[in-house]
């Protein structure tokens, strides 16, 4: 008598239904990717050789120490943004030039790039020529 089952499990392992998972959650992430970026501050770099054509409106400085300056004058950190909106009103593309110096901490630049921002301004970041 033959006691053995008639149906046999295979030990294969099955790849498509783990392939179909993977694919789906790339295109997924790929379709949201995109959707983060649009809030991102647009920053127009400069060329370090040559001349830029744009002509400055108004400049922010800052230093190592965290000074604040707005076109050569010193201005405290919360005081900047009515300072840029004395200078840059009524101009049709107001530019900001941002000029930090080497070793600041981003977050003073991040700050007044989102000051930047929240009024519409354009930033050039200033670097130095090679």
């Amino acid at each position: 008598m033959n006691l053995r089952g008639r149906n046999k499990v295979s030990a294969e392992f099955s790849m498509s239904s783990m392939t179909d998972i993977v694919f789906l959650l790339l295109v997924f992430f790929l379709l949201t990717s995109p959707a983060i970026t649009p809030d991102a501050l647009d920053l127009i770099l400069p060329k370090a050789k040559g001349k830029s054509t744009n002509v400055q409106k108004a400049s922010v400085s800052i230093t190592k120490d965290g000074a604040y300056y707005v076109n050569k004058e010193r201005v405290s950190e919360y005081n900047i943004e009515k300072e840029l909106q004395a200078v840059l009103s009524g101009q049709e593309e107001p530019t900001l030039i941002l000029r930090a110096e080497e070793g600041v901490p981003i977050e003073d630049a991040v700050f007044v790039m989102d000051i930047a921002n929240k009024n519409k301004y354009k930033v050039v970041l200033a670097v130095r020529p090679n």
